[in-house]
């Protein structure tokens, strides 16, 4: 029996963050016709939302770097992790960094090195600083009538770069910040005074990469979520989009639609949370759904890409938090009012902990001097509604602030004076913390003897309220070193729609994005390579 069809493609996308767009326009470049559908009505995805930072291994503006330095360290970092973080799925990541990098600059990305990010395990073998790039702020005016549509708009509307986070956290309390922080106004206000509307991180590099699918004519459509994929004779040959709207991909279908973060049932079966995600709201896993009613595998999926995020209220949207907990005179502590792992750890390990712990909610304890010094972002619309809701809450003393968190006054004064032992000798005992290079990243230079280890001494003493937070799952399919997913001809995905090449850990900054940019890449050219 014949299909019939409402229009047909040669490749359809679906999702517009980085994983989609990249591998729409890889499809295009190499000949394709392609069309790109996302579900909600605004493009971007999480990756507009995100840092915006690619961890990019041996790309050209890193020195000291090599293929095999690379794998040693994702050897050390990842270790066994299955299918998803085979062998040769982390040469094909590692050797197509900069054949990729390379295309996108071609078709006009501007990239730029976050070169004083190191990995977030840099003391293990092949370990090393400068291994994250980002994309320029880019001048969203270049959108025209699709800025209206932009997630990015969601973000901070302002010319910032990851590289500037670490330094701006503390703009006024060390020379280094001040300095940042002033290159950072003044590239913001020479933006304005051009005429520009520059937005950086990832709305930066999800508007270079939109500008060049509309450069290539590919069609974008909003509101048209992917409903069900379509088989013949053992393969995709195309799918179901909205109500009923049939499209034929003559040489493939590529998911790129995020992964299931705010999707609750999923959550609480495979993670035991509801979850507390800085994912955009699409991300609801339809795609990783719809791909094993026809046949595809996944794994990872009691993974995601966890941290420390504040619960706002509302219960809609939370902070996520990075450097706040690693700089200096504060601790993070459980229910009980201990301490239980090094604060200033990778993002996903600090996550892992507070889940390992059931450590839900934690509490991240800072004296006035974190206050007055460092950038708090939850705190930058004010305190009020936060301390109205018991998120914030504040005493004179730490065994008062205990009585306010239901806390044994005793057990909270000693795990106090023990951590202000270790601030004073510079040697955290317990949990290492500020050991590494990475942990001094979001560390405080002009305390010593360790840049994130400062004594809880001088009130009022602040407690904030932390849960798991993420930035986005990373279970799902199961792809090869093309983004081909596993079993299904004619289906690829990439991105957290797929179980991710890094396994169950965060190798370095970009970690979710260098992949999705990779893996759609190599899927793009994959499929516009298949005969129709």
């Amino acid at each position: 029996m014949s299909e019939s069809w409402d229009r047909e493609v040669d490749v359809l996308v679906v999702g517009t963050g980085a994983a989609g767009m990249t591998a729409a326009i890889a499809a295009a470049d190499a000949g394709a016709s392609v069309l790109i559908v996302e579900s909600t009505g605004k493009w971007g995805g999480t990756t507009a939302l995100s840092g915006g930072g690619l961890w990019m291994p041996t790309n050209p503006l890193v020195r000291g770097d090599s293929v095999e330095k690379a794998l040693t360290y994702m050897e050390a970092a990842i270790g066994e992790a299955g299918p998803a973080s085979s062998p040769g799925r982390r040469r094909a990541f590692v050797e197509t960094v900069p054949e990729v990098y390379a295309f996108l600059e071609r078709l006009g990305v501007r990239w730029t090195a976050s070169k004083d990010y190191p990995d977030y395990y840099p003391d293990r073998p092949g370990g090393m600083v400068g291994r994250g790039i980002e994309v320029e702020p880019f001048d969203t005016k270049k959108l025209g009538e699709w800025y209206e549509t932009f997630r990015g708009r969601d973000s901070l509307p302002a010319p910032l770069k990851t590289d500037d986070v670490w330094l701006l956290s503390r703009a006024w309390s060390t020379p280094s910040g001040f300095v940042r922080g002033a290159r950072f106004v003044f590239r913001t206000i020479w933006g304005l005074v051009r005429g520009k509307r520059l937005f950086g991180l990832g709305s930066a590099l999800t508007a270079s990469l939109f500008t060049i699918l509309r450069e290539q004519g590919v069609e974008v459509l909003l509101n048209s979520p992917l409903t069900d994929l379509v088989k013949s004779d053992g393969k995709v040959v195309g799918a179901i989009i909205g109500q009923n709207v049939r499209i034929k991909a003559a040489k493939g279908v590529i998911l790129g639609g995020g992964g299931f973060a705010h999707n609750t049932e999923w959550r609480e079966k495979h993670h035991g949370v509801q979850g507390y995600s800085s994912a955009a709201e699409g991300d609801l896993g339809e795609p990783i759904r719809i791909a094993t009613e026809v046949g595809a595998t996944t794994d990872l999926m009691d993974d995601a890409w966890w941290g420390a995020s504040v619960p706002l209220p509302g219960g809609e949207h939370h902070q996520f938090i990075l450097s706040e907990r690693s700089m200096p005179f504060s601790i993070v502590v459980d229910e009980t009012g201990e301490r239980f792992t090094n604060e200033s750890a990778s993002y996903i390990d600090f996550g892992h902990a507070i889940l390992e712990r059931k450590a839900i909610p934690s509490w991240l304890i800072v004296d006035v001097r974190h206050r007055r010094r460092y950038l708090f972002n939850a705190f930058l619309q004010g305190t009020k509604k936060l301390r109205e809701a018991g998120i914030v809450r504040s005493a004179d003393t730490i065994e008062e602030l205990a009585v306010a968190l239901d806390m044994e006054p005793a057990r909270l004064r000693a795990t106090v004076d023990r951590f202000n032992g270790f601030a004073r000798t510079g040697v955290d005992e317990d949990f290492g913390r500020g050991r590494t290079v990475y942990d001094n990243y979001y560390g405080d230079p002009g305390v010593k003897p360790n840049p994130n280890l400062g004594p809880l001494e001088k009130g009022p003493f602040t407690a904030v309220q932390l849960v798991p937070g993420d930035l986005g799952t990373k279970g799902g399919l199961l792809t090869d070193e093309n983004g081909a997913v596993i079993g299904v001809p004619g289906l690829y995905a990439a991105g957290n729609t797929t179980a991710s090449v890094m396994g169950r850990t965060y190798p370095g900054p970009g970690s979710t994005i260098g992949p999705a940019v990779v893996f759609g890449y190599r899927a793009g050219r994959d499929a516009a390579s298949r005969s129709s």
